[in-house]
């Protein structure tokens, strides 16, 4: 299980690495976007064209699929049941945001163990942090955006004081590891 989540100044670098994911990646992709539930979007349609991996929003009871990256919709908590279906959730927010990058790192960590791949890129709040330290605990792998190179350095900062990051990775070194994603990348 890969999961991507991003907040402020982190859509440009997601879109790139969502670009470059290879047609048969043999896993599915979570992906978290703080978003307003007031406002329509069309992001979902509007990469569906540019990727070579499928992109949809989640749908509640959904089986996750490979090569299928799932957005977690404006408004909702996106998680995995044991099962390996989404569900989504309204629960209170965390760290003010619904969806949350934490409650579905940890939803991935607590059903795919060692085989989560976590993600973290630019945002201007804490979440994620938790979360990847929550895929860490399991021996996930964990990577964050280089704060420099971030547009908003907090996310990938934070979760590197709490000491829960595996690689901090350059924009250019983070869209090579999209290239090359394979079933190398992930444990069974």
């Amino acid at each position: 299980m890969l999961v991507l989540g991003c907040s402020a100044g982190g859509f440009r670098m997601l879109l790139t690495m969502l670009k470059a994911l290879p047609a048969n990646l043999p896993v599915g992709v979570l992906v978290v976007i703080h978003r307003n539930a007031n406002y329509e979007t069309h992001l979902e349609a509007n990469l569906a064209a540019k990727c070579r991996i499928v992109v949809k929003v989640a749908e509640d009871k959904e089986p996750i699929r490979p090569a299928t990256a799932y957005f977690a919709p404006a408004g909702y908590h996106l998680l995995v049941e044991p099962d390996r279906s989404l569900s989504l959730d309204t629960s209170e927010p965390v760290h003010f945001c619904r969806p949350s990058i934490d409650v579905t790192m940890q939803s991935a960590a607590d059903v795919y163990g060692a085989s989560t791949v976590a993600i973290l890129l630019s945002g201007a709040n804490q979440d994620g942090a938790e979360g990847m330290e929550s895929v860490r605990k399991v021996d996930g792998l964990c990577i964050v955006q280089h704060p420099r190179d971030a547009e908003v350095e907090t996310m990938p900062a934070a979760a590197i004081r709490k000491g829960a990051v595996d690689l901090t990775l350059t924009n250019g070194e983070l869209i090579i590891l999209s290239q090359g994603l394979s079933n190398h990348i992930f444990r069974n």
